[in-house]
């Protein structure tokens, strides 16, 4: 109880709790758009640079090799099965869209998780910012072989390069791989110049962004209601399905508990950001009215509420 208590009284989950509120009584709160994008920036730059150094200063262990090795696997894996289970109520490019975003990974929710072990004083490797960075990509490729394959009526096609470019160079990701590799190469007394922009206010930056992120999710979830009860009850189930699949699998290998919660976010976690962009390209009759709002009206605060508690409540059972 007492530690249910204790995450529900995180301000950042409070702020995101308020853009919620203010979202349902229509308020006229608003933070300016270039604002917003200026901060969802920085957290990838500062989770980024920090990861890197951190994955400098421990090197290549066999632990990271195992644990990059996971997270490509449930990348390539959970696109597959759920697609099989969205094709039966869905069409083949929604299908595909859908399951693109729930292999991929949210990184907001990543941080999010990161700033709760922080908090918990719970260490945790700084190559779970490269298994971040390694499984965006791999479900967007698999979600668009899906709907190559089973629609048959598809007369657009793009040459497979083309999407993999699209998702390697996605702004999101080239920010985060690209400070990943900074906080490898540079020098840690130089990087100690810039600790208080990278550590010192990114709590109060992700306050900020988690209010916006409260106000967007709450109105694009009532943009997708009409698609009834299925996609709401997958947006909610597949999550916990994934994560606790994140865990069972860490369990047979040597992992510290916060890179196996780490791993258990990632996986359980769905992508409105880079997934929304490739698709744009690769699937243009998919629809963003249902993969974004299941992706951040429905899984992005479940996971944000339930999700990270759960998941290091199981992480400590095990």
């Amino acid at each position: 109880m007492d530690m249910l208590l204790h995450d529900l009284t995180n301000p950042t989950l409070l702020f995101f709790l308020l853009g919620v509120l203010a979202a349902l009584v229509k308020s006229d709160l608003e933070i300016p758009a270039q604002s917003v994008k200026f901060i969802s920036l920085y957290l990838l730059f500062s989770i980024g640079f920090k990861g890197g150094q951190e994955l400098a200063h421990s090197g290549l262990t066999t632990e990271i090799v195992v644990t990059l090795s996971l997270a490509l696997f449930l990348a390539a894996l959970v696109p597959l099965y759920a697609f099989f289970i969205l094709k039966r109520r869905l069409t083949v490019h929604d299908a595909g869209a859908v399951a693109a975003a729930y292999g991929s990974v949210s990184a907001v929710t990543f941080v999010a998780a990161s700033s709760f072990l922080e908090a918990e004083a719970v260490h945790y490797g700084g190559h779970m910012v490269a298994a971040m960075a390694l499984m965006e990509a791999p479900a967007i490729i698999i979600g668009v072989m899906l709907i190559r394959k089973f629609d048959t009526g598809q007369t657009q096609q793009h040459r497979l390069r083309y999407i993999v470019h699209d998702a390697l160079t996605n702004g999101s990701v080239l920010m985060i791989m690209g400070s990943l590799v900074i906080g490898i190469v540079a020098d840690s007394k130089q990087a100690e110049g810039i600790k208080p922009f990278t550590s010192d206010i990114f709590k109060g930056f992700l306050a900020v962004f988690l209010l916006e992120m409260g106000m967007v999710a709450a109105r694009r979830f009532k943009a997708f209601r009409s698609y009834g009860w299925f996609v709401t009850l997958f947006g909610l189930l597949l999550p916990p399905l994934n994560g606790c699949l994140a865990i069972g699998l860490s369990s047979f290998f040597t992992i510290e508990p916060g890179n196996r919660f780490l791993l258990a976010i990632l996986a359980a976690s769905a992508s409105y950001i880079a997934v929304p962009a490739a698709m744009r390209l690769a699937a243009p009759r998919a629809d963003p009215g249902l993969y974004i709002p299941m992706a951040l009206g429905v899984t992005f605060p479940f996971n944000l509420t339930v999700g990270i508690p759960l998941y290091w409540w199981l992480i400590q059972q095990l």
